[in-house]
């Protein structure tokens, strides 16, 4: 049987095996884009963008009873499989998951580097609002700017807010209510 044929006459199902397989990876963490295994490897610059969202919500996500991670994001019925930069996700949900579903997120982050910015801007957007992440932000390095997507549907966010600049403050609506401080960056 071959993969690419589609044949699943001999009971192997090629989604759950690439799947699978990426998960007992040894070393790298990697990711599938659109059935493309893509290495996750940001930069210290990326991370540190991601580390002051993080400090700015943890106290929310606290009182909400989450958590924030950067962990295992589960499509299935496609050729996806990602990585989050974070992703704030009810602990309970959290506890023991390999992988969660984009709709048990409350919100998830994707902070764009030079290699990915393209399919943060454009796959993961469609993709997480066909599977139901409630808030998807969008922080664009490149263009120094933000934009929150809401309003999950099959055609995709039917509220946008932005792209805002960097220094222009955010409102994270319900569950968060709260503002981000984005003058630092």
């Amino acid at each position: 049987m071959s993969i690419e044929s589609g044949d699943y006459s001999s009971g192997i199902n090629p989604e759950h095996a690439l799947k699978y397989a990426i998960q007992h990876l040894r070393g790298d963490r990697v990711q599938i884009i659109e059935g493309v295994i893509e290495p996750v490897s940001p930069t210290w610059d990326h991370e540190s963008t991601a580390d002051i969202l993080r400090e700015q919500i943890r106290a929310r996500a606290r009182e909400l009873g989450c958590m924030i991670g950067s962990g295992n994001l589960d499509l299935p019925g496609s050729p996806n499989w990602y990585v989050p930069d974070l992703a704030v996700v009810p602990a309970a949900a959290a506890k023991g998951a390999g992988a969660l579903l984009p709709d048990q997120t409350l919100l998830v982050v994707e902070v764009t580097s030079d290699s990915n910015a393209d399919t943060d801007r454009v796959v993961k957007r469609r993709r997480y609002a066909e599977y139901g992440a409630p808030l998807y932000l969008l922080v664009d390095r490149r263009q120094r700017a933000l934009t929150l997507f809401a309003e999950p549907g099959h055609l995709g966010y039917t509220r946008i807010t932005g792209p805002l600049p960097y220094g222009t403050p955010l409102h994270l609506p319900d569950p968060f209510s709260l503002d981000l401080d984005t003058s630092g960056w």
